[in-house]
């Protein structure tokens, strides 16, 4: 499980206070989950007025970044293609694992300067975040579309004989080439029909080159022969080619153009192996960035919310805590019998696992406890955008 509770609760005597009592019931003495202290500097706290409407904006902006963090992750693991076994080690946050950012926590103070208000703050992350999307959105539909144009020339390469380039298949020597009156033609003809064709293909209609058919390639399921006439016969040829099952393949014996094919290809190859590097590291960078920017929101959340539900002067203590697995119900009734007295209405509906929207009190959070409290899920490997 890679869910981790944020939590806060009204100071004791002492912050320490606080902490030690909910680690003791919850860890020491229960052994239901592993706690950190969660540090949130002195924030400017404003207006109550602007409090209550930052509440309800933060948790759209938590919703925001956490669907572009995700989304950049998603994309690093269709980018790392046959690597995506290493998109875990790729996903870092400030050069950490996710778990160990988090649960050191330390806020930014250079990007996030606690001098400034926090709608300022809010809006610094927004910013930064919707850059990021707008930058994710142009980096990956060039991506996608020289990914795409190289599949596509890919698949001629690799196709039925039906459906491929025959460039690299034919040679100048199977061709007529320069004359006034002659022509070759490459036609498909199915495996079942090899001895029709042979017994056949002379007959087809007049001014055919008798012998002049060779076989040049052949799948699983057809073989590429060359035959050779007169130009006037051509549309003839096909016509009764046709009423045979043989497919005539228009295709016309170029030097220049063949290279040019080819060159194409090779193009694409060098410049997605150029551009793969550089969009990795963007790519990780930004991941960064951006989980980076989302547990500041939810640090942004719990000040805000923590101050809304406890008042002033500032006096709570934040946490993290990651329950262990099995655990999470009995965690939830220890945390309600600590903090139940706080509001006896979130435990009567905590209990009866409903959720609640309780006017004035958690803004709209679709689960409502007497403590304070954001669920953080730290899982980026599977993510659905």
């Amino acid at each position: 499980m890679t869910e981790y509770w944020l939590i806060s609760a009204p100071g004791d005597k002492t912050c320490q206070q606080t902490w030690e009592t909910m680690n003791n019931v919850t860890s020491k003495q229960n052994n239901l989950s592993v706690n950190y202290k969660f540090h949130i500097p002195d924030l400017k706290v404003g207006t109550l007025d602007q409090l209550v409407g930052l509440s309800d904006d933060l948790g759209k902006l938590d919703n925001y970044v956490e669907q572009v963090t995700r989304k950049v992750a998603a994309y690093l693991g269709e980018v790392l293609e046959d690597q995506r076994d290493k998109l875990h080690e790729n996903l870092l946050a400030n050069n950490s694992d996710l778990p160990a950012y988090i649960t050191r926590f330390q806020w930014d103070m250079a990007k996030y300067p606690i001098k400034q208000s926090l709608r300022n703050i809010a809006d610094i992350i927004s910013k930064q975040v919707a850059q990021i999307d707008a930058d994710l959105k142009t980096k990956s539909t060039a991506y996608n579309n020289l990914k795409g144009n190289l599949q596509n020339l890919e698949k001629k390469q690799t196709g039925s004989l039906l459906t491929r380039n025959l460039a690299d298949l034919v040679k100048k020597e199977h061709f007529i080439l320069d004359s006034e009156y002659l022509t070759t033609l490459l036609v498909i003809v199915p495996k079942a029909s090899f001895a029709d064709w042979h017994q056949g293909y002379e007959k087809l209609t007049d001014m055919i080159v008798p012998r002049s058919s060779q076989m040049v390639s052949q799948d699983g399921d057809y073989g590429l022969f060359t035959v050779t006439l007169f130009k006037k016969v051509v549309d003839e040829f096909k016509l009764h080619a046709r009423e045979r099952k043989f497919v005539v393949r228009d295709f016309t014996y170029n030097e220049e153009e063949l290279a040019a094919g080819k060159n194409e290809i090779t193009k694409l190859v060098t410049d997605k192996k150029k551009q793969f590097g550089p969009l990795v590291r963007w790519l990780k960078v930004n991941f960064s960035e951006c989980f980076c920017a989302w547990v500041h929101v939810k640090a942004l959340r719990v000040f805000v919310e923590s101050v809304l539900r406890y008042g002033l002067p500032v006096n709570f203590q934040a946490m993290l805590l990651y329950p262990h697995k099995k655990n999470t119900k009995r965690l939830r009734d220890v945390l309600n019998q600590l903090y139940g007295h706080l509001d006896s209405s979130a435990v009567q509906s905590s209990g009866a696992h409903d959720s609640v929207d309780i006017p004035g009190l958690g803004f709209g959070q679709s689960e409502y406890f007497p403590y304070v409290y954001y669920k953080i899920n730290v899982d980026m490997m599977d993510t659905k955008v």
